[in-house]
């Protein structure tokens, strides 16, 4: 019974997760009767509000190899603070090996413009407009790793005024009147 109950609320807790297969690698290893081949899975997992991880499986069937991917990915959640839910607060970019990214915040109706592995990491997250260019490498672990270094460099203006030992309202008011100072000088 109790083991009904604690299947049942794992299984409610996995529905609210979107998950989305990056990269699938076939190596192969050669033996003495042929080749064995092994399969390594990248995937996303989000819900869509603002959590979002990643994981990596390996196993012998490629099946196998995603459930464990999907399993490391469900441990390993972190929490984006989105603006309106939608966008990033400001512009950030990350590193990871070779792989660098800048992502930019974008006003509504703009979309993701993103590539591939990139685009899995924001609509697993629920992001709706951003703007994102990936340099140097396009392997797609080094651009998800650094994507997730990005995403774990934004700020909310919560927390930027909690550490600074301000209201929030003073945070924006300054920000407003900064635009509109930049605004003055351009015209």
């Amino acid at each position: 019974m109790a083991r009904d109950r604690q299947s049942r609320e794992e299984r409610e807790r996995d529905s609210e997760f979107v998950d989305r297969l990056v990269h699938i690698n076939r190596v192969a290893k050669v033996v003495k009767g042929g080749r064995r081949f092994g399969f390594a899975a990248l995937v996303v997992v989000g819900d869509q509000k603002g959590r979002v991880g990643f994981g990596h499986g390996k196993a012998r069937e490629v099946p196998e190899a995603i459930r464990k991917a999907t399993d490391a990915a469900k441990r390993a959640l972190v929490r984006v603070p989105l603006r309106e839910g939608r966008t990033l607060h400001h512009d950030v970019a990350g590193r990871w090996g070779a792989g660098k990214v800048v992502l930019r915040a974008a006003p509504p109706g703009t979309g993701i413009i993103a590539g591939g592995p990139m685009r899995a990491v924001f609509e697993t997250l629920g992001m709706h407009d951003v703007v994102a260019k990936s340099l140097g490498s396009s392997n797609p672990y080094n651009l998800v790793r650094a994507t997730f270094d990005a995403l774990k460099h934004e700020d909310s203006p919560r927390s930027v005024a909690a550490r600074r030992g301000l209201k929030v309202s003073t945070l924006q008011s300054r920000r407003r009147d900064a635009e509109v100072e930049v605004a003055g000088a351009e015209a």
